[in-house]
């Protein structure tokens, strides 16, 4: 009888011993692809039959130098579209830690409904049956009194695994049935994740329209031709731009992503598109199709809005006179907006919204300094007047730019303010360089025309101003959470520089070793 004290018999239990496992080495102990194991899973998903959708998002979507996204789950993009329409429902396919995180950062984010869920296991992957719980889930939710659509999302498993979205039914009880793939591995940003799903509706409203009549939207119709703007914005840039397209003749028409489903057949029914946000090449590919002319850039600023309103005129075939007459009524104010609010210092601006060189423009005809622009968004032809712009200002122009990228410009630059994502202003404070997180306190904000000449001078100035706090900060937390006192201690650490050296020596070695072996 053994001496050991036990809380109960459960150690007397008999264990079944199971058979070692006759894996190869190189797969023992693999846990199998994660979200961020991007070549494994195309070629899965490319052996399941998707290659042609993945030729297609790569030909949309190039991959810059990293292969993974940097920012958040690109399907937050997609599913953010989704939950912001009206009579929208919207179920994802994906596994269960996605989707918590998902639905975690879109309530976070104001979505005030639910997200349907279609959960899976091994067996229900393999064999076909997380389809036939998708299509049943559709069929569920298709209630013609409460969705005019249903949108259903493939995250990265089921679309490696070739899940068939195209073949569930276009329309079921009279609402509209649409499937997209949005894999990790196939989309880079969460920004570009919002083409997918506004390409895949104009694309549906698109076929509707060309089939016969379709309802107007609920505001109505414009009496004068519109211009579609492509690109989350502020609310109140698209009434600063109507009023600016004003003397024209022209008006602003729907916003792209819209709000409900009929102002997707007002945004096609537009005389030409401002590719406001320029990478939404799929959203682009079905206002072309539908013989609509698109033009880049924005009225940001004073020269940006005298080269865009020149634009959207020669789109349209306007004098020259009609053009002035606009550009006349709004560039004085907004020089002036410019003037009154000044803004001193240098700034390094970066982020993954695909904003970033307007806000740049912006910022360099207040008086900043920009020596670095950064964005996760792809060159297309429609930033390439921004981008022009802003080198002969003496900016390096940084297009699917990395993380490391942003923060060596910070690192280099030293500048009074760092613009950017949550890690590089967390990088930036550490070096006591005040920084702003640009999607929650620059990209909301105006920017189009008079409103947003003067916009970002203030928070901007105070967050320049807070220098000398960010110094105290620093020398007051000097050394916490760093080199030996990073992590949880109950006392000082033991420092012992004498096994310090000792390694120190050990690798000095080996590099010596390697070097020689180079030589041999």
């Amino acid at each position: 009888m053994s001496d050991e004290v036990t809380y109960d018999t459960a150690a007397d239990a008999q264990v079944t011993m199971g058979e070692a496992r006759s894996d190869p080495p190189d797969m023992q102990g693999d846990p199998g692809p994660g979200c961020h194991s991007g070549a494994e899973m195309e070629k899965a998903a490319r052996m399941a039959g998707q290659s042609d959708l993945l030729d297609q998002y790569a030909k949309d979507y190039p991959q810059g130098p990293h292969d993974k996204p940097q920012s958040m789950c690109p399907a937050f993009g997609s599913l953010r579209v989704g939950l912001r329409m009206k009579r929208v429902a919207t179920v994802l396919s994906g596994s269960a830690c996605c989707v918590y995180g998902l639905t975690f950062v879109s309530h976070f984010y104001g979505a005030r409904r639910s997200v349907g869920y279609v959960p899976f296991n091994s067996e229900t992957l393999v064999t076909g049956k997380l389809f036939e719980d998708i299509r049943d889930s559709v069929h569920e939710l298709a209630d013609p009194d409460r969705f005019d659509a249903v949108v259903v999302t493939n995250l990265c498993v089921p679309t490696a695994s070739g899940v068939p979205l195209r073949l569930l039914p276009k329309e079921i009880n009279g609402v509209r049935i649409v499937g997209i793939d949005v894999p990790g591995f196939g989309i880079p940003t969460h920004a570009e994740a919002k083409d997918v799903l506004a390409g895949a509706m104009l694309n549906y409203a698109r076929a509707e329209a060309e089939a016969g009549p379709v309802p107007a939207p609920e505001r109505g119709l414009s009496d004068r031709p519109t211009v579609s703007l492509l690109g989350e914005m502020f609310p109140a840039d698209p009434v600063i731009i109507g009023q600016m397209l004003a003397p024209m003749g022209l008006a602003a028409g729907p916003v792209v992503p819209c709000r409900e489903w009929r102002e997707l057949y007002a945004a096609l029914d537009c005389g030409a598109v401002a590719a406001i946000h320029p990478f939404y090449t799929a959203a682009v590919r079905e206002f072309r199709a539908a013989g609509r002319p698109v033009v880049g850039s924005a009225p940001v600023g004073h020269d940006g809005t005298a080269a865009w309103l020149s634009a959207i005129g020669d789109a349209f075939g306007l004098p020259a006179d009609k053009v002035a007459q606009a550009q006349n009524a709004f560039l004085p104010a907004i020089r002036g907006a410019l003037s009154a609010a000044p803004i001193n210092g240098t700034i390094t601006l970066s982020g993954y919204e695909g904003s970033e060189l307007l806000v740049a423009r912006l910022l360099i005809e207040s008086g900043a300094d920009i020596p670095y622009v950064g964005t996760a968004c792809p060159k297309t032809p429609w930033s390439e007047a921004d981008a022009e712009w802003l080198r002969a200002k003496g900016v390096t122009v940084n297009f699917r730019a990395s993380l490391e990228e942003d923060c060596a410009a910070m690192e280099g630059v030293k500048p009074d303010l760092a613009i950017g994502t949550t890690p590089v202003v967390q990088k930036a404070k550490e070096r006591a360089i005040p920084a702003l997180y640009y999607t929650n306190l620059i990209s909301a904000r105006p920017l189009m025309g008079p409103a947003g000449a003067g916009s970002l001078a203030e928070v901007v100035n105070a967050a320049m101003a807070s220098k000398a706090r960010m110094d105290y900060m620093r020398d007051f937390f000097k050394g916490v959470g760093a080199g030996d006192s990073a992590g949880i201690w109950e006392a000082s650490p033991n420092i012992r520089e004498d096994y310090r050296a000792l390694n120190q020596k050990k690798l000095e070695k080996q590099r010596r070793a390697a070097k020689a072996q180079e030589m041999i």
